[in-house]
């Protein structure tokens, strides 16, 4: 199950970064800077699709793990 772990950090990673990136966007948007602006919301959407990728992972190998361990305490 560490796998999954990992997941679970990269996810955490890319959703700081976007977090970030976000908030860059917002103070370049409110200086009227708005090329810098949509180039930060390009990157935190980058990494929120990074994110939700690790997120989905992770899922999909604690429910594989999950399956696993109940099929052992049932068979």
């Amino acid at each position: 199950m560490s796998k999954s772990w990992e997941h679970y950090h990269d996810a955490a990673r890319h959703h700081e970064q976007a977090a970030y990136h976000y908030k860059e966007a917002a103070k370049y948007d409110q200086a009227e800077e708005h090329e810098k602006a949509m180039h930060h919301a390009y990157l935190a959407h980058g990494h929120n699709q990074h994110a939700s990728h690790h997120d989905a992972e992770a899922a999909k190998l604690y429910a594989e793990y999950a399956d696993s361990r109940l099929k052992q305490s049932s068979g």
